[in-house]
């Protein structure tokens, strides 16, 4: 249960993160003047917030993967 929630979480994570940098990726060459110390495509910074995010998504996802593991499958089931 807990790899079935985790699971459907991080694959949501992957594709947000996936199209962010994307986002990301085309809105600095618009904001290129905004830019003070850093490249357009500054890859230690996409990395990092890519990484900051993943490792935030998955604690959130943690708490109700744990709730999950502790209902009785029966009383999940009767209540449905």
């Amino acid at each position: 249960m807990l790899g079935l929630v985790l699971g459907q979480s991080l694959t949501l994570t992957a594709l947000g993160i996936g199209l962010g940098l994307a986002g990301a990726a085309a809105m600095t060459r618009a904001l290129r003047g905004l830019l003070f110390g850093l490249t357009p495509l500054d890859t230690g910074t996409f990395i990092g917030v890519a990484v900051l995010f993943a490792i935030v998504a998955t604690l959130a996802a943690l708490l109700p993967a744990h709730r999950a593991t502790r209902v009785d499958p029966l009383v999940a089931l009767r209540n449905e």
